[in-house]
C-alpha cells in the first residue's frame, strides 16, 4: 500500500475520531465516563464512512489527488449520516432522530472536507 494512501485511511479515522470528540465536547459530555458512548457513535460513524466511502472513488489516488473532487467526500458523509445514525439508534435501541442525523452529516462532512483538504494540501500534488 503506497505511504499516501496509508496516511489518508490513518487520517480518516483520525478525522471521525476528532469529530466524535468535538461533538461529546460540544454537550460537555467530554469526560472518560463518556468513552462507552462515544464509541456508539464513533463506530457507527466509521461504517458509514468506510461502507459508502468507495463508491465515491475516495480511496482510488487518481480521484482523490484532484481538489476539483473534494465535493466527494461531502456527498459521501451526507449520505452516510443516515445510515451512522440508523447503526447508532440500533446500538443505543432507541430512534434514529432526524435532527441528530442532520446535524451529524453537515459537521462530519465539514470535518472530512477539512481532512481531505489538508492531505491534498500535503499529498495530493505529488
Amino acid at each position: 500500500m503506497p505511504l499516501r494512501k496509508l496516511w489518508l485511511l490513518v487520517g480518516d479515522v483520525l478525522a471521525l475520531a476528532i469529530i466524535t470528540l468535538v461533538g461529546f465536547a460540544s454537550h460537555g459530555e467530554l469526560h472518560f465516563s463518556f468513552a462507552a458512548r462515544m464509541m456508539t457513535t464513533f463506530l457507527p460513524l466509521l461504517a458509514g464512512w468506510f461502507l459508502l466511502a468507495p463508491w465515491f472513488g475516495l480511496f482510488d489516488l487518481n480521484v482523490i489527488s484532484a481538489p476539483s473532487q473534494l465535493w466527494r467526500p461531502v456527498l459521501a458523509m451526507l449520505l452516510a449520516a443516515p445510515l451512522t445514525a440508523i447503526l447508532r439508534a440500533a446500538m443505543l435501541n432507541t430512534v434514529a432522530l432526524p435532527l441528530f442525523t442532520l446535524i451529524l452529516g453537515a459537521s462530519a462532512a465539514l470535518g472530512m472536507l477539512l481532512w481531505r483538504g489538508l492531505w491534498w494540501l500535503i499529498w495530493g500534488k505529488r
